[in-house]
């Protein structure tokens, strides 16, 4: 773990790139610099405190120095990350969505492959601080902390096809409809229904970047309508299923991870509803 600034930094930016060989897990930590993470090819989530990012489909995430964080990404996917000196201009103090644009995406491979003179370089960093810019989309989710819907949040987690309808949760829980419903506007700023969406979104993706047909896992996540499928992806994560897939077209590979130490409308719950079951 490494706080804001703890090692000097010679150069305002560096990137890397790297084809995961395997499904991989980092550990909880921290860097003494910036970070822009994104996956070329395939989806990546990066967990912060009690937030899920996923990062795929030509958005990116900014990290700022010293905020402690854990990550996965399956085997296949094509990760990138620009390091950023907090010499530089912090894009935010938290972390914050990025719109990968074609212009940025030049920017960086220029600094990653290319043998640079130290006066392009400095150019080169200067314009990636320049052009880089929050994006309207993003795809997170906020898990609760209450023990209260901990039952909702693991079953959803490990069976994402789930359709337990809010009644039947309370009284699972023992409390009314309106106590779990306030619970998770509380904590995540969603009702039950649309952060119930958001979370099969979440996997969906995942299941995209594994090259899974659509009908396939719109199944898998409980929808019986494909079309219904595709207009909830669409508006919780800004592009269909196919338009995400093409920006993050590729194949993930399966086995055991392995450790490396160093806004949603309410109409988007077709039919996840307090009542019905996904149509």
């Amino acid at each position: 773990m490494y706080e804001a600034g703890a090692v000097p930094f010679p150069v305002l930016a560096f990137g890397r790139d790297e084809l995961l060989q395997y499904d991989t897990y980092w550990g909880v930590h921290s860097h003494p610099t910036h970070e822009l993470l994104w996956n070329e090819v395939g989806s990546g989530v990066a967990e912060v405190g009690s937030r899920l990012w996923t990062v795929a489909g030509g958005v990116g995430l900014w990290i700022p120095a010293g905020t402690p964080h854990s990550g996965s990404a399956p085997a296949g996917s094509r990760q990138r990350v620009v390091h950023f000196s907090v010499e530089a201009p912090a894009l935010a103090s938290e972390p914050v969505s990025v719109e990968l644009t074609p212009l940025l995406g030049l920017l960086v491979d220029r600094l990653i492959t290319a043998e640079l003179s130290e006066e392009s370089r400095q150019l080169t960093e200067r314009m990636i601080l320049d052009v880089i810019r929050p994006s309207s989309r993003e795809l997170v989710l906020d898990i609760p902390a209450s023990s209260l819907v901990r039952p909702i949040v693991d079953t959803l987690r490990d069976n994402p096809a789930d359709q337990t309808t809010l009644a039947v949760w309370a009284r699972r829980l023992g409390v009314s409809t309106k106590t779990v419903t306030r619970t998770f506007e509380a904590e995540t700023g969603l009702g039950f229904s649309r952060w119930v969406v958001t979370a099969k979104v979440k996997q969906a993706v995942k299941l995209l970047g594994a090259d899974m047909e659509i009908a396939e896992v719109a199944e898998k996540v409980g929808y019986r309508s494909v079309s219904a499928f595709i207009t909830a992806f669409r508006r919780v994560a800004g592009l269909t299923p196919g338009q995400f897939r093409g920006m993050s077209d590729g194949t993930a590979g399966a086995g055991q991870f392995v450790e490396v130490t160093d806004g949603v409308p309410d109409e988007v719950t077709d039919g996840v509803s307090d009542g019905v079951t996904v149509a």
